[in-house]
């Protein structure tokens, strides 16, 4: 690539995706930070916007339980959908609480939990972060996991002292000498409690039991700590701080922690609600009070426990407010007032929590806008993105890098810059697990800081860094280097031309990058495991990479040593040895002193007794991960627990294998199981939120864990063991930022590949899992749609049910009916998923792309099997189509849409993913045109293509929020190329191609013996045969495909097994008696048999095909020429010489009866079996045939004979259609088709003199006929019912010589001169033909006043009657010259027209009658008044008349000529031009009543009627004035001078109704604007040189097709634009290509309707909608085009009829008068309403 200068210059070209920007000083200093490698620089959490908002709830769990439920039922759910809308982010809440068993609550485990998960989430959230909900409860103290030695001795002592039994705190607390310093540790309840528990018990009764026991045991151990704990704080042994722990409750701790020490920024995303209930200590002898306060029983009384409550005033009344004095923390206090009976009754607790959750929702959504940035960055930026990702993972790996090494040392020495010497790359490389990655993340985290140090603060270096294969760009070498020469050049403010298409010159463009480095910007670049590029492009051969680099340029990669043979490349490549640092296992006593180390970081050691067994396992392996793991093990030892040889494993594999099975013990085997295999199976990861809902989802996981307090809606898994699950996992289950969400992942593949052996084996359990993905991704359960919950009968009846069950519900569990209970439904709360969360509706290019369901649907679609869904879910999905383009992945959709197609085989997607690709150059450039593109693209085909329907109708409803026009019937011509497949050389070597059951593969037997079986779309070989050298003369197929026979010219048949390809038999076949060399003649199969003869042959062999045995020979009277067997497979008919046909039974060999045609001079060419009516055709070499009735098969009865002899070409080609209702008869002169109902030539085309047919074929409906002539490479369809040729296919590989149906899957196989077969879609070519076409331009159009009818002229001598909703033409009116002028009236009952023979005709457009026809004057222009009572007859030559449309008679003449003319409003003038004058001429006298004559060689361009105020004329005059004229007043009441040279090219001129704005176009680029009133003057831009506008009949649109600029690429053959501009901000709301030539622009009065003539004779209609609205989707959904697809009925075109003019006149027109020869017989409706009647068809056949 040539460069310019050091610095590039020229114009940017970023990579043509959305997320192109030009780098720009002011941008802001975390992107700096990101995009130069700054790793140290980036927030803790390394996210831009905060992971999520993530709020921890602080509160007692009993006496809020109410509170809680209704957030997580109502509120949570509102909140999520807020935050995914309005910034692309998740709304979490961390509850751990809710849905864990009561008796959990005060678990030591859960509070140390609570306290992280309180740390974490203070830390990392955006948005709010915190909610207290403070009542009536203080919460008991909690029972310690864990006390100090020197503190519990203290205590026990303490105890001892206080006279207090001890010995429950001596068995249930042990003394852990691993702990650091030595402590006493609560032993686990399940150990503890197990004695409890009885063996012959029920599950549910021994748990009550031990729940029963703890409670009794936990209020023990509170009781002797707190009075131990009282007493030394009094004594002073123990200070206040130590106390606490022992002495306040969990609410107090997390809401110390979170408010008691922050700053009041930080204060305003928290927020508290405390409840207070007045007198409440007055129902504590309630027992339902004990849940809402702390009660103590005394002496058999219930009462407060007074020193709870003085804690709770402390915290409630003097802590909380004392926070809000210092900072902007929010709280809310509500006193509620008691029941008088009842006290704090579910009642007044509702009423309390219909409002809590109000004000929670508001509070929410206000801190979230508040704090909450939307960040776009990520959507439109790939770049930063892509770098966000690698960062992400960066400072995740290098956190976890904890084991020192001097390859460290090495690189950081490495990486410095140096004055001179060969620089090379470095190459790190080691085994797997040796830590690899996290030493190049240590590396790239800490490479700024140490080229600061070592260069001084003032450098500024550039640290790239790439985890190849960890995201889609990283792993294809075109996108890895394009995203390093993006992150290069915007740091060194490089401007890029273009993106080299090819990856050499990607390559070339990475070297000269690499030279824009200075000592000022030292640039490295760090890439991580080579060897997970993908081998595309050669790169794993590394050809890439550069070698010999400048000297302020370093480049680290790593590999695994014997992977693809990388390492090898790369020793080739450099050859010095200090390039080289390779990991290996570490020195076990450094690796045990790092053991060491990380244990005391935790306060942990391992006692010399266990030692011994650390040491074993160290001996046997030292990676790094190895003695991970040995840690993850030896942290959770106990002391006094039995330690062996065998509790460490001695590999890796074994270790994490043994780590995943100790989790599944913790959490429970089902829940590990479906979490950890969901988390593999995710094409990219899961986030937190998708982990819960997506375990909600899945009832194997909720049948195990779920606790009966919760079969309640909503049914979700508890949070808890999402956290705990994380917790374990810690380090090896990493985050990865990806675009707005944080994603869980594997932290390495090897961790990756053993769960996927463990958790991802069994395929079943595969497949639902992908499924249940696929459900989620698609939102199959969201919005409140309940899912039922299966769980067996065991698991239920161990479930203590009825707590939360009615009794009916009980009853039923225990009754005969237990089907009912085991299927109950419940709302898992998972989000809606759509594509694009849409910020604001009225802005819908403003979005957030759901990039979860991009990248995860279809990869569990395509693998749950569930095609169905992807074909309609994803693909014919408008939404997600215009997101994937929008976004810049248009080839990504088009790759999405080929998968859907090798997965489903619909042809609606091939013809899909063609149609894209020929409009992507429009689309990618405007995407808000995608639905008016494919609309007018797919509405042809949708009734051959009917799966289309479905993404049809998803434009409309989609579609208009992007682009107003809406296609309501296309005429495009459908663009459509076949798949081709070069055979051989020359057609001459084909004998035979067969097509299949599956519609891509075809059976093709060449000259040479070879028979191959090829797949078309691919080009593939897939199977081949060789007939041992044998000359093929044909190849037949079995229905069933089970066989191939091959007739070879040494006179036998050999049956192949087609699948296998395998030669079964090889049988040949005898001929009659007499000598002479004969080869097969021809042969045929039914399902069991082969008939084969020989030339000049009697006698037809008959095998069977199972055994290869020859069975009998049939023995005939003539020569045979053709064999048929019955579809049954029970007879066949031999036909033979002198038009002979003898029938057998192919079962026993018996002949059943001869029959001969009289036509007896030929032979039987052909036979068909019409088995639907019993009926059997014998047609022979000339096109004769004769119909027998076969229903008695041993007499058969001529039926019909039809004698065709006269033409003397012989028969090319036989088809009988599918129905059977019609016979196509294709001779080389001639194709004929016969009717099989009434046995009489339906149609007969004839081919010219100098051509030839070579084949035809029917379409599918029987309306086309599809043909090939000789020496054309064009296949040609004509009409059957008009005759006119619709369509012509060029075959661009040669002339076509054979064409041959495949009736399976209606396809064309077409042979050309130079050996290649071309496979066509019948169905497209015959939607080609169903498009109406006149032949010729339209030249006008009219509309019919109740706009259900067009009528078009084109310069012929008829007029064409359109039906406006279906777009066909249903009536033609035949003139006697080539008609001019076409008028109707309002209504569209009648029609006036005048030709170039001086004739007026009036027609009937209901039935097509000419009812009055006038001679005498030729008419230069017609106008119908608005009353519909009188008819303008404008001559140029003679006297113009004004005459009565009822009765033809005149009213006046009108001596005057005008030029344009139009009526007034109310019907009193006729308003025209005469050269210099404006003249009204009155409609009842002809005479000039007002005029306005210009000054001497002024003329009148062009005038126009204010439609708002019909007495007002608009015109322009040559000298560049536009007048007012009021033709009442006969006076100009304003004028305006318009530019000089304005009028040069004037095309046309436009009114608005109210008169204000005047639309001028000069055939430019330009759209001028007029104010009439000020005279001011405002150009608006069109996008091409405009040829049409209109404007709409209330002024608010224009209306306008443009011609493209000619400098513009080509754009897949569009000719011009049809745009739709709104007047009021000159913003253009639709755009739509048009593919041909328009000549006719006319839109309609009513609704916005838009009728456009070709110049081919056909029409397109177009609708406009500025808003969706439903009375548009009313009428969307009942124009043609959408009830066509919805009624089998709709398709069936109805006849068009001819209706001929009237010879002779009614009426003569002389100089001044008329001579009538009848009366007029037209009933003329009054305008006021028009009738209403019914349109009557006329049915004749077109001549």
């Amino acid at each position: 690539m040539k460069r310019m200068n050091p610095r590039w210059k020229s114009p940017p070209m970023w990579p043509s995706v959305v997320g192109s920007r030009q780098p720009c000083p002011r941008e802001s200093a975390l992107r700096k930070a990101a995009i130069s490698g700054n790793v140290l620089a980036l927030p803790p959490f390394h996210v831009p916007t905060g992971r999520s908002v993530r709020v921890f709830i602080c509160a007692n769990p009993d006496d809020t339980e109410a509170e809680r439920n209704a957030l997580k039922e109502h509120v949570y759910p509102k909140l999520r959908d807020f935050c995914r809308e309005n910034y692309g982010i998740e709304f979490q809440v961390v509850d751990l609480y809710w849905g864990i068993d009561p008796e959990e609550w005060d678990s030591p485990e859960l509070q140390r939990l609570r306290m992280k998960l309180l740390e974490e989430c203070l830390k990392t959230a955006a948005g709010p972060c915190f909610v207290g909900l403070i009542g009536e409860k203080y919460g008991s103290i909690r029972v310690p996991g864990e006390v100090e030695s020197a503190e519990f001795e203290m205590i026990l002592d303490a105890s001892v002292e206080a006279g207090l039994d001890t010995r429950i705190l001596e068995e249930w607390y042990c003394r852990d000498e691993n702990s650091v310093p030595p402590a006493y540790y609560l032993k686990p309840k399940a150990e503890m409690l197990k004695n409890y528990q009885n063996s012959m018990e029920s599950s549910s009764i021994a748990k009550s039991k031990n729940d029963k026991a703890w409670r009794a045991v936990s209020e023990e151990i509170k009781r002797i700590f707190r009075t131990s704990v009282l007493q030394l704080q009094e004594k002073g042994t123990m200070k206040s701080d130590q106390a606490k722990k022992f002495l306040c409750s969990a609410l107090e701790d997390e809401l110390d922690f979170a408010l008691g020490k922050q700053t009041p920024a930080f204060l305003k995303k928290c927020v508290c609600y405390i409840r207070k209930i007045s007198n409440f200590d007055r129902f504590a002898k309630l027992p339902e009070m004990a849940r809402y306060m702390d009660i103590v029983v005394s002496e058999d009384r219930v009462m407060r426990n007074q020193e709870a409550y003085e804690r709770l005033l402390k915290v409630r009344d003097e802590f909380v407010p004392m926070v809000v004095a210092a900072s902007n923390l929010r709280v809310y206090s509500s006193v509620t007032h008691c029941d008088m009976k009842l006290g704090y009754s579910q009642e007044v607790e509702s009423h309390y929590v219909e409002g809590l959750c109000k004000q929670f929702y508001e509070d929410m959504v206000d801190i979230i806008q508040a704090t909450v940035q939307q960040n776009f960055d990520t959507e439109t930026d790939t770049l930063y993105d892509e770098t966000i990702q690698h960062l992400s993972l960066c400072k995740t790996f290098s956190s976890f890098y904890v084991y020192k090494s001097e390859a460290l040392d090495i690189i950081q020495e490495y990486l410095y810059p140096s004055k001179g010497g060969r620089i090379t790359p470095l190459v790190v490389y080691g085994g797997p697990c040796t830590g690899k990655t996290l030493l190049l993340a240590e590396v790239a985290k800490q490479a700024y800081s140490w080229l600061q140090k070592e260069m001084g603060p003032e450098t500024d270096p550039v640290v790239i860094v790439r985890f190849i294969g960890s995201t889609d760009f990283s792993a294809d070498l075109r996108t890895l280097l394009q995203s390093i020469c993006e992150q290069i050049a915007v740091n060194y403010r490089c401007l890029i031309h273009f993106l080299p298409n090819k990856i050499q010159e990607m390559r070339e463009l990475l070297v000269n990058l690499l030279g824009e480095s200075s000592f000022h910007r030292p640039l490295v670049i760090i890439l991580d495991a080579l060897e997970q590029l993908s081998d595309v492009d050669e790169a794993r051969k590394l050809w890439w990479l550069p070698v010999h680099l400048p000297r302020t340029v370093r480049i680290v990669v790593s590999t695994l040593p014997n992977k693809h043979g990388i390492l090898q490349k790369l020793r080739c490549l450099i050859h010095d040895e200090d390039g080289y640092v390779e990991l290996m296992q570490r020195d076990r006593k450094a690796c045990s002193q790092t053991l060491k180390q990380q244990l005391l970081s935790v306060k942990r050691k391992v006692t010399s007794g266990q030692q011994i067994y650390v040491n074993e396992a160290m001996a046997k392996c030292t990676l790094p991960m190895f003695v991970n793991l040995i840690y993850r093990e030896v942290v959770h030892w106990r002391s006094h627990k039995d330690v062996d040889d065998k509790s460490l494993c001695s590999t890796v594999h074994e270790s994490i294998e043994q780590f995943f099975y100790s989790i599944e013990n913790k959490l429970g085997s089902r829940f590990v199981f479906r979490a950890l295999g969901y988390i593999t199976m995710a094409r990219a990861g899961l986030t937190e939120l998708e982990l819960e809902d997506i375990l909600s989802l899945d009832n194997s996981v909720l049948g195990d864990i779920m606790v009966s307090s919760n079969l309640k809606s909503p049914l979700r898994i508890s949070y808890d063991f999402i956290a705990r699950l994380k917790e374990e996992l810690e380090g090896y289950l990493v985050e990865r930022q990806v675009r707005n969400v944080t994603l869980m992942v594997w932290a390495n593949r090897h961790l990756h590949l053993i769960a996927q052996k463990l958790y991802l084996s069994n395929e079943e359990d595969v497949h639902q899992m992908h499924s249940l993905l696929a459900e989620y991704f698609l939102g199959a359960w969201a919005g409140g749609r309940k899912k039922i919950f299966h769980c067996d009968n065991n698991h239920l009846a161990s479930l203590n049910i009825s707590q939360h069950r009615n009794p009916q519900q009980q009853q039923s569990l225990h009754g005969h009916d237990k089907a009912s209970a085991d299927k109950h439904s419940y709302d898992r709360q998972t989000p809606e998923q759509p594509w694009v969360f849409q910020c604001n509706l009225l802005e819908p290019d403003i979005f957030f792309v759901n990039h979860r369901k991009m990248t995860e649907l279809t990869y569990h679609l395509t693998r749950s099997g569930r095609t169905d869904d992807l074909m309609y879910g994803v693909i014919m999905n408008f939404s997600w189509l215009y997101t994937m383009i929008k976004i810049g992945q248009f080839d990504k959709a088009l790759t999405d849409i080929d998968l859907a197609y090798s997965y489903t085989q619909e042809k609606e997607l091939k013809f899909l993913a063609t149609t894209l690709r020929s409009i992507k150059l429009k689309v990618t450039k405007n995407p808000a045109s995608l639905s008016a593109e494919l609309q007018q693209r797919l509405l042809p085909v949708v009734t051959s293509l009917p799966k289309l329907r479905h993404l049809l109708l998803e434009c409309d409803k989609d579609g208009p929020k992007y682009c107003s026009i809406v296609p309501l019937h296309s005429s495009m011509d459908v663009t459509y190329s076949p798949e081709r497949l070069p055979l051989s050389s020359s057609y001459m070597q084909i004998v035979e191609i067969l097509p299949t059951l599956a519609p891509n593969i075809v059976i093709v037997a060449l000259e040479d013996g070879s028979v191959s079986t090829w797949d078309v779309e691919s080009r593939q070989l897939l199977r081949q045969i060789d007939t041992a050298k044998s000359v093929v003369l044909g190849i037949r197929l079995t229905t069933d495909e089970k066989y191939l026979v091959v007739a070879t010219t040494k006179n036998t048949l050999l049956i192949y097994d087609n699948h296998k390809s395998c030669l079964l038999s090889e049988v040949e076949v005898k001929g009659s008696k007499h000598g002479g060399v004969a080869f097969i003649n021809g042969f045929t199969l039914s399902s069991h048999h082969a008939l084969a003869w020989l030339e000049a042959s009697k006698d037809v062999n008959v095998i069977d095909l199972l055994y290869g045995w020859p069975l009998y020979q049939f023995h005939c009277w003539y020569e045979v020429t053709c064999v048929q067997c019955s579809p049954d497979g029970m007879y066949a008919f031999c036909g033979q010489y002198l038009n002979t046909t003898t029938i057998f039974h192919l079962s026993s060999g018996d002949k059943l009866a001869t029959m001969t045609s009289e036509f007896s001079g030929g032979f039987v060419k052909s036979i068909l079996i019409l088995d639907t009516i019993n009926q059997m055709v014998m047609i022979d070499n000339e096109g004769s045939l004769s119909v027998w009735n076969t229903k008695d098969i041993t007499n058969p009865k001529l039926m019909e004979d039809y004698d065709c002899r006269g033409d003397e070409s012989e028969v090319v080609g036989i088809e009988l259609s599918e129905d059977q209702r019609s016979i196509l008869i294709c001779k080389a002169s001639s194709i004929e088709v016969l009717d099989t109902k009434i046995w009489k030539m339906a149609e007969k085309f004839k081919a010219k003199r100098s051509e030839k047919f070579v084949a035809a074929v029917l379409s599918k409906n029987n309306q086309s006929i599809i043909a090939s002539m000789e020496n054309t490479s064009s296949i040609f369809v004509w009409r059957r019912d008009s005759g006119q040729c619709m369509a012509s296919l060029i075959e661009i590989s040669g002339a076509i010589v054979k064409l041959i149906k495949s009736t399976h899957h209606n396809l064309l196989l077409s042979v050309a001169s130079s050996g290649v077969l071309s496979v066509w879609d019948i169905d497209i070519i015959t939607a080609m033909s169903n498009i109406d076409k006149t032949g010729k331009p339209i030249q006008n159009l009219q509309l019919s006043g109740r706009e259900d009818f067009v009528y078009t002229t084109d310069g012929s001598e008829v007029i064409h009657k359109w039906n406006y909703s279906t777009g066909f033409i249903e009536m033609v009116f035949k003139h006697e010259g080539l008609v001019e002028n076409c008028v109707l009236t309002t209504s569209g009952d009648l029609m006036v027209t005048s030709d170039d023979k001086s004739s007026q005709y009036i027609w009937h457009t209901t039935t097509g009658e000419n009812i009055f026809r006038i001679n005498g004057q030729r008419i230069s222009q017609l106008l119908i008044t608005h009353n519909d009572q009188f008819v303008v007859s404008l001559c140029e030559q003679n006297a113009s008349r004004v005459w009565r449309l009822a009765t033809g008679h005149k009213v006046c003449n009108i001596l005057v000529t005008l030029q344009q003319a139009l009526i007034t409003t109310a019907n009193t003038f006729l308003v025209g031009a005469n050269k210099n004058k404006m003249l009204a001429v009155s409609l009842w006298s002809g005479s000039v009543s007002k005029k306005f004559i210009c000054d001497d060689g002024i003329t009148i361009v062009n005038f126009k009627l204010i439609p708002d105020s019909p007495d007002f004329v608009v015109f322009i005059s040559s000298n560049e004035t536009v007048f007012i004229w009021s033709v009442a007043d006969e006076s100009v009441c304003r004028r305006v001078q318009l530019p000089s040279n304005f009028l040069k090219n004037l095309e046309d001129f436009q009114i608005s109704p109210n008169g204000k704005l005047g639309i001028v176009s000069k055939g430019d680029e330009n759209i001028n604007v007029l104010d009439l009133h000020s005279g001011k003057l405002r150009l608006v831009h069109a996008a091409g040189i405009i040829w049409r506008q209109k404007l709409s009949r209330d002024g608010r649109y224009l209306v306008y097709i443009c011609f493209r600029n000619c400098d513009e690429d080509d754009d897949a053959g569009v000719v011009s634009s049809l745009i739709v501009m709104r007047l009021a901000d000159g913003k253009s709301i639709g755009t739509c290509s048009l593919y041909k030539t328009p000549t006719y622009l006319c839109l309609s009065q009513r609704a916005l309707n838009i009728i456009v003539g070709f110049e081919d004779g056909s029409i397109g209609t177009y609708t406009v909608v500025d808003r969706v609205d439903a009375a548009l989707k009313i009428k969307i959904a009942t124009s043609n085009s959408r009830q066509i697809v919805n009624n089998a009925s709709q398709k069936v075109r109805p006849k068009c009829s001819t209706n001929a003019f009237k010879t002779i006149a009614d009426c003569v027109w002389r100089e001044s008068t008329e001579v009538f020869s009848r009366d007029s017989p037209i009933n003329v409706s009054d305008s006021g309403e028009p009738e209403t009647t019914t349109p009557t068809k006329k049915t004749e056949l077109l001549q």
